[in-house]
């Protein structure tokens, strides 16, 4: 049998465009499989123990020197709290699987995808990733929020968000923040009190509860209202025990 010549040797030793193709579908899929399980076994973690300080209340401790926080079960956090906070930010959370798609719909209608951000998507902005507005984390968000779902209950899910949550400059979570506000414990807040902290969010370095401004004082009314008609038409059932 004759000889294969140097020039097919060489020919031979040059990979087909198709095989780097296929190798780098294979790679690309088996770090994605990496990616996902990696995703799931910290969703589950965090599903039973408490998450540790995210990435921006680390930043603002670092910054000031400091923050305020003590974490709190929700069996101690006030029912009027969990509906105030529930009916500010994300009236339908019983309702979907993390993203309330009517409200998103409705944000695009007007042009923007800001209000459209649901409970679930905010845990998992303050627990798992960065602030700020790029696609990067907006992808991982998209991804992260339905396994959140899948594994975390409603009521775990607004446990965590009120005890990560930002109140005030320095001041995460409802314990911390009944007592900057008021000099009380999350268990004790009342109706009112209650409304305030839920209408002080998104802009809690704004706005504030205790020297509510004009807006404060109405948008803590109709919020107190959304609170009596999530209760009230069963949009509370998920979190209360």
């Amino acid at each position: 049998m004759a000889k294969a010549t140097g020039k097919t040797k060489a020919r031979r030793r040059i990979p087909r465009a198709g095989g780097l193709a296929r190798a780098a579908s294979w790679w690309l899929g088996r770090g994605a499989l990496a990616l996902m399980a990696l995703i799931i076994l910290v969703v589950l973690a965090f599903s039973i123990i408490n998450p540790p300080r995210g990435l921006y209340m680390m930043s603002e401790e670092r910054r000031l020197g400091g923050i305020e926080r003590e974490w709190v079960p929700i069996d101690r956090i006030s029912p009027h709290m969990l509906r105030s906070a529930v009916a500010a930010e994300d009236a339908n959370f019983c309702l979907h699987w993390g993203f309330d798609m009517t409200e998103i719909r409705r944000a695009l209608d007007r042009g923007s995808s800001r209000g459209a951000s649901t409970i679930s998507q905010q845990v998992v902005k303050n627990v798992y990733l960065w602030h700020g507005r790029n696609w990067a984390r907006k992808a991982l968000e998209g991804v992260i929020t339905p396994v959140l779902e899948t594994f975390w209950s409603k009521r775990r899910i607004l446990e965590v968000y009120l005890n990560v949550a930002e109140f005030d400059e320095g001041i995460f979570g409802v314990e911390a923040a009944a007592r900057h506000y008021f000099g009380t414990d999350a268990a004790s807040l009342g109706p009112q009190q209650s409304a305030r902290l839920a209408a002080i969010l998104p802009d809690p370095k704004g706005r504030s509860a205790s020297r509510p401004s004009d807006f404060v004082h109405r948008r803590a009314a109709a919020i107190s209202d959304g609170a009596a008609t999530i209760r009230a038409d069963g949009r509370s059932s998920c979190f209360e025990g």
